[in-house]
């Protein structure tokens, strides 16, 4: 399948492409959570549910493989270095008590994936301790093994997460691919450099598109298997 993608064409087999959507958790897209307590407008975020919710079905329908993940701690935070921790809301921190629950501490209430996203039986479900898909979670050895080569991105937020996912993967040689609809930042000119990076110098990072245009490029692939 090919993509008429930015800087240049993408393309992609469904077989050895994953669609990997980062951190879109309550804690950070639903009043209350944990990006709110930063003094953030979470409605921006909230606000590319609608595509990344038609981008999901789409991909389901077509067979491919779904990676979620959330940036989660253990209860003990025995994985969150205080200089992660200590940064922030002077008043809320990562695992003190919030309004849905322990901040960013995994089963907690606002550690999990939005209703509208939330993963089905069969799709992967990665807990991350990090800012990076990558960092301390066997993420690289699992896609290996299914044989994926190729990563099509979605989430939050576009300059933190998702960026650093993308370029935790482009450097163990991943080919990657940002919807600039289905990501967001709390800062809009922050998202919109994110993307400029990630597509600069020839892709150096990798391509952008839209959720409508992978749709497309799925709707008119032949069944797969």
């Amino acid at each position: 399948m090919r993509i008429d993608a930015r800087p240049f064409a993408y393309d992609f087999d469904l077989a050895s492409t994953a669609l990997v959507l980062i951190d879109m958790q309550r804690d950070f897209i639903e009043p209350g959570g944990f990006g709110e307590t930063l003094g953030n407008d979470v409605s921006l975020l909230a606000a590319i549910v609608p595509a990344t919710q038609a981008v999901l079905a789409a991909w389901r329908q077509a067979g491919g493989l779904v990676v979620h993940t959330r940036e989660a701690h253990r209860p003990d935070l025995s994985d969150c270095p205080p200089a992660k921790r200590l940064r922030g809301a002077p008043s809320l921190r990562i695992g003190d008590e919030g309004p849905m629950g322990r901040i960013l501490v995994a089963g907690e209430p606002g550690n999990q994936i939005i209703d509208a996203l939330a993963p089905i039986e069969g799709e992967w479900v990665i807990d991350k301790p990090g800012k990076g898909a990558f960092h301390a979670t066997g993420l690289h050895e699992l896609l290996q093994a299914r044989g994926i080569t190729h990563l099509v991105f979605g989430g939050v937020t576009t300059e933190v997460c998702v960026q650093t996912s993308m370029r935790e993967a482009n450097d163990r040689g991943y080919d990657c691919l940002l919807l600039e609809d289905c990501t967001e930042s709390y800062f809009p000119q922050f998202k919109a450099a994110a993307v400029e990076m990630i597509r600069a110098q020839g892709a150096i990072v990798g391509w952008t598109a839209t959720g409508p245009q992978l749709m497309a490029a799925l709707a008119s692939a032949p069944p797969q298997g």
